[in-house]
């Protein structure tokens, strides 16, 4: 076995959704595409697969058509030490159509599920205050957005 990729199944938007998330993230490139031919059930010379890099994970984007959908039950995990990075990120993968959710996630205009976490809320949710713990906890539960200063308050009391 050479690698694990991730094949992400689009209605048609698989090029479009390759060439955002390339903008969005460093280390990223797009690679070989494939195209319908005239005997496929696409439109002749429309993309069939596209291959992606994101910050040197690789992954295959298909238009497979409209049968199968995105849903919460997988979603791409973002991690950050700041709340500018973190913004930076949701504010992107929100815009033109994206939905937030709670505790930090968020769908992106394609349907893509997204988590977007402080580096810090593992020690702030499982360190050894336990009475900080649960507070920072209940602070994430209210949230859409984390917010790194709000569940250190939290946390601290």
């Amino acid at each position: 076995m050479s690698g694990i990729g991730t094949c992400l199944w689009f209605d048609g938007q698989a090029e479009e959704a390759a060439n955002f998330y390339v903008g969005l993230f460093p280390n990223s490139s797009i690679g070989e595409v494939a195209r319908w031919g005239d005997d496929g059930p696409g439109v002749p010379g429309s993309v069939l697969t596209i291959a992606f890099e994101l910050d040197g994970r690789s992954f295959r984007g298909l238009n497979g058509g409209p049968e199968f959908k995105f849903t919460e039950a997988i979603s791409f995990e973002l991690f950050f030490d700041t709340q500018e990075e973190l913004d930076e990120k949701w504010d992107a993968l929100t815009a033109d159509g994206g939905e937030e959710s709670q505790c930090g996630w968020l769908k992106d205009r394609f349907g893509v599920s997204w988590q977007l976490v402080p580096n810090m809320l593992t020690q702030v949710l499982n360190g050894p205050d336990a009475e900080g713990s649960q507070r920072a906890m209940a602070a994430m539960l209210g949230m859409r957005r984390l917010v790194i200063a709000d569940l250190q308050a939290a946390h601290d009391g």
